[in-house]
């Protein structure tokens, strides 16, 4: 199936027909009554599988590891894990492959907003959608539960939040039909973003507590100018933690609570590549939107450009490593690639090929992705199996079918009420939009 093709009968049809996926940045509003034309159904599909992996599957992964471990279930439970710092496993991807999917609904939704209110209307709608998916981010930090400074000001969302909207507006600054300067900028901001890391000074202290304690001890106040200002010389183009130019930005200007204590892994400075990574989505789903290829080479172009990216990242990690915390250029690569390869490989399988039978639970979840998402901050889907099957149940598995079958169980439980509510808002024709 097209993008412009019918939906197919049986399941009820999604919200907003003729876009592939609920636009990421658009706020709680019950979708209005489904258009003509149908919905890109692999994304749906593969926005539910990323999410899957965050909402229990990687508990799932663990859970069997501690049944039988074996070179399987290791090498499942440790790409199931994120790297501490420089490298790659699978677990690294499903927070890039968001931004990425981002940026390709960011080319179907803001096309027809052009369309129907011009490109003012549709940068408006932008701004607005940023904002409050950012503040939505807050709130699943905790909001204002804690006293200032204690209040985290950038995270996960707030990252696919300017992503999404730095993307979106320079696609429409640019239009709709103007790759080569979309990718002109997406590769500028990469390149300079690895000439800052690499040229530009900064004091030549690490940021932990054991270089810092003799500071503050000096300065009598934890106040990161004061303690700067005695640091005597800089450097630069070091990527190590606590020590490059990205995390000095962060313990020096971003205010609030850091998640690493002196600098954020979702900080200020690189938020530019996220923004290159939704830039990549946005490429590639303007190359789903060309009307004169056919859909079996949108297919392996995708996967044949998304390898090239893969091999170029890692290739780059020799002088500028992979660091998702860092959020490198080289790791963008990397992670945009795989993007690129698996929505090539959705696409082809469910709009090529016309296999969807599967992918329905996944679809389910794509639809609703980040409501769920909130949904399991505020009431936790395995606190609920817990209640469920947990203590004595758990115990009785554990001590009558196999050792570990207790957490088995509850990430199965757990797994099975994030799909039961995923369908009932699909079932319903709840979609709620952040």
């Amino acid at each position: 199936m097209t993008s412009d093709e019918t939906q197919p009968s049986g399941p009820p049809p999604l919200p907003n027909a003729g876009e592939p996926a609920s636009d990421p940045a658009a706020f709680s509003e019950v979708a209005p009554k489904p258009r003509s034309h149908g919905r890109l159904m692999a994304l749906d599909a593969l926005r539910g599988f990323d999410m899957f992996w965050i909402l229990g599957g990687d508990a799932l992964a663990r859970a069997l590891e501690r049944m039988d471990k074996s070179p399987v279930t290791e090498t499942l439970a440790t790409q199931l894990s994120h790297v501490e710092w420089q490298g790659f496993h699978f677990y690294d991807l499903i927070f890039p492959l968001f931004v990425f999917m981002a940026g390709v609904s960011t080319v179907y939704s803001l096309s027809r907003a052009c369309e129907d209110g011009g490109r003012g209307r549709a940068m408006k709608r932008v701004l607005m959608r940023t904002l409050l998916l950012f503040l939505c981010g807050i709130f699943y930090s905790g909001g204002m539960s804690n006293p200032w400074p204690n209040i985290r000001m950038l995270g996960v969302l707030q990252r696919i939040a300017i992503g999404y909207g730095g993307a979106a507006l320079i696609f429409l600054a640019i239009g709709p039909k103007r790759p080569g300067r979309i990718l002109a900028v997406t590769a500028g901001i990469l390149a300079g973003y690895w000439a800052l890391l690499t040229y530009v000074p900064f004091p030549d202290i690490r940021l932990n507590k054991e270089s810092l304690a003799p500071l503050i001890a000096q300065a009598g106040t934890e106040d990161p100018q004061t303690l700067l200002s005695l640091v005597q010389g800089t450097t630069r183009g070091h990527y190590e933690p606590g020590y490059n130019l990205t995390n000095y930005i962060d313990f020096r200007y971003l205010p609030g609570r850091k998640y690493d204590t002196f600098y954020d892994p979702e900080g200020i400075l690189s938020m530019l590549p996220a923004i290159a990574s939704a830039l990549l989505g946005i490429l590639a789903g303007t190359l789903l939107r060309e009307s004169e290829m056919k859909p079996v080479l949108k297919s392996l172009a995708l996967l044949g450009i998304g390898a090239a990216l893969v091999a170029a990242g890692f290739q780059w990690d020799a002088t500028f490593p992979i660091v998702k915390k860092l959020w490198t250029s080289s790791f963008v690569l990397v992670a945009g690639g795989f993007s690129m390869m698996l929505l090539g490989l959705f696409y082809l399988v469910i709009e090529v090929i016309g296999l969807r039978f599967w992918a329905w639970p996944f679809v389910w979840i794509g639809t609703n992705a980040i409501t769920l998402y909130l949904l399991s901050n505020l009431m936790g889907y395995s606190k609920i199996a817990a209640r469920l099957v947990g203590g004595d149940v758990s115990v009785w598995l554990n001590d009558n079918v196999a050792t570990g079958m207790g957490g088995l169980v509850q990430a199965l439980v757990s797994l099975g009420i994030v799909f039961l509510i995923a369908r009932f808002f699909y079932k319903n024709k709840i979609f709620l939009r952040f």
